[in-house]
């Protein structure tokens, strides 16, 4: 760990992450190094290794970050609304994960290599974050719709959580891909990261003719 006020050491990875996070948004994960993310720094490429030591640790913190204001935006909305029916509560989540188009784009990448290629310290910051989101999200479930038993509830997180890093695939589609479905005869239909999150949301509720 570099020497320096725990304030300095925060400034510094918050602006690794910051110019990791920059670069996402033209350059593939693939294409993006620890010495591309070091020119778009203020500091040498070199005092990045005091901080990270590969660029998945700084894509994983950058997710983190993601998660973190995600769990942020889902407890403000629960502070504004004491009750929800099912259609605002699956509306309100859509607009949440609406907003957070970089938390989906960094999940549709290999998570695996992610986690694998970041040390233990990194890996257990990042599962705190997660964790939180996935108890939010329960907290929610609980406030919103209390007479929804304890399966119902995990089968809900446990189906929801997984459908998340499928979202950004099927809502953002390059011009290469959508030519080589038309010419493979795939039929495909766009839709928003709302819409085919508010209609996920809705079906695993129940269409309200059925006890939750």
């Amino acid at each position: 760990m570099p020497k320096g006020s725990p304030e300095r050491t925060e400034a510094r990875r918050e602006e690794i992450i910051n110019a990791c996070e920059k670069l996402y948004q033209t350059m593939s994960f693939k294409e993006i190094t620890i010495k591309e993310i070091g020119n778009a720094t203020s500091f040498t490429r070199t005092s990045i290794y005091n901080y990270f030591r590969t660029k998945e640790e700084i894509f994983l913190a950058l997710l983190k970050r993601e998660y973190e204001l995600w769990t942020a935006s889902l407890k403000r909305a629960m502070e504004q609304a004491d009750t929800m029916t099912r259609e605002e509560f699956a509306s309100m989540l859509a607009h949440s994960l609406e907003e957070r188009a970089q938390l989906l784009k960094i999940m549709s990448m290999n998570h695996y290599d992610m986690e694998t290629g970041s040390r233990p310290e990194h890996l257990r910051e990042f599962k705190v974050a997660y964790g939180e989101s996935i108890r939010t999200v329960g907290d929610c479930l609980q406030r919103y719709f209390p007479d929804m038993d304890a399966r119902r509830k995990q089968d809900f997180i446990y189906t929801f959580f997984p459908f998340l890093f499928g979202i950004y695939p099927y809502t953002f589609v390059t011009e290469k891909q959508r030519t080589a479905m038309k010419e493979a005869g795939v039929s495909y239909v766009t839709m928003s990261i709302y819409e085919i999150t508010y209609h996920c949301v809705k079906r695993l509720l129940g269409d309200g003719n059925e006890s939750v």
